[in-house]
């Protein structure tokens, strides 16, 4: 698998202190504080509907918190079950309009072969399968550039080969100085990730 380490070296920090976070009325978790600097990993965990997609969503901004502070150095790239490219495209010409916007359509031709994609370049977005798409949702951050990568359960709809590839993208990742924070139920090889629990409307330790 090629890598796209060569072609950029993301530096990331990302520091949470005392944060917060209250969705419909009902507090979420409180007291997560977390430091992160260049190939650090952390691994989020607890109960369904406890918050884990709610913190990193909050972490991109699309969630509004509700107590404590949140510093990014760098750029971020959010992956989750939004697959947000057009189903009338082909593949390739769907990710390139992200890549356009991120300044990395000279990463696309690796990520696309990173998860295993590139034959599948003139395939219209609509004909891809679950595991397809997941890949290609992993492709896109990958091209991003990003040197913070969240991921909500990305290891969905993979299979080995899948799962495979994304160990490998991560591990590549935080060797070029990238940091990856990720919620998921699926074991991923993820060495010396920090643990994050949450749960019952706090964190624990």
């Amino acid at each position: 698998m090629t890598s796209p380490t060569a072609l950029t070296r993301p530096q990331a920090a990302l520091r949470l202190e005392d944060v917060a976070c209250r969705r419909g009325g009902r507090l979420l978790f409180t007291g997560l504080s977390l430091s992160l600097a260049p190939g650090d990993a952390a691994q989020i965990s607890g109960p369904n509907g406890i918050g884990k997609s709610s913190l990193l969503r909050l972490i991109a901004g699309l969630v509004p918190r509700f107590h404590g502070v949140i510093d990014i150095t760098g750029e971020m790239a959010l992956a989750d079950e939004s697959l947000a490219l057009d189903p009338l495209d082909p593949l390739e010409v769907a990710l390139d309009y992200w890549a356009a916007l991120d300044d990395g359509r000279h990463r696309l031709a690796a990520a696309m072969e990173m998860m295993g994609l590139s034959h599948l370049a003139p395939v219209p977005v609509r004909m891809l399968s679950t595991g397809q798409r997941k890949r290609a949702v992993l492709a896109r951050t990958i091209a991003s550039g990003a040197g913070l990568w969240l991921l909500d359960e990305p290891g969905n709809g993979l299979d080995r080969d899948g799962l495979g590839r994304l160990e490998h993208a991560i591990a590549d990742h935080r060797a070029s100085g990238g940091i990856v924070l990720i919620a998921s139920h699926f074991p991923i090889a993820l060495p010396d990730a920090k643990p994050v629990v949450l749960e019952c409307g706090a964190l624990a330790a």
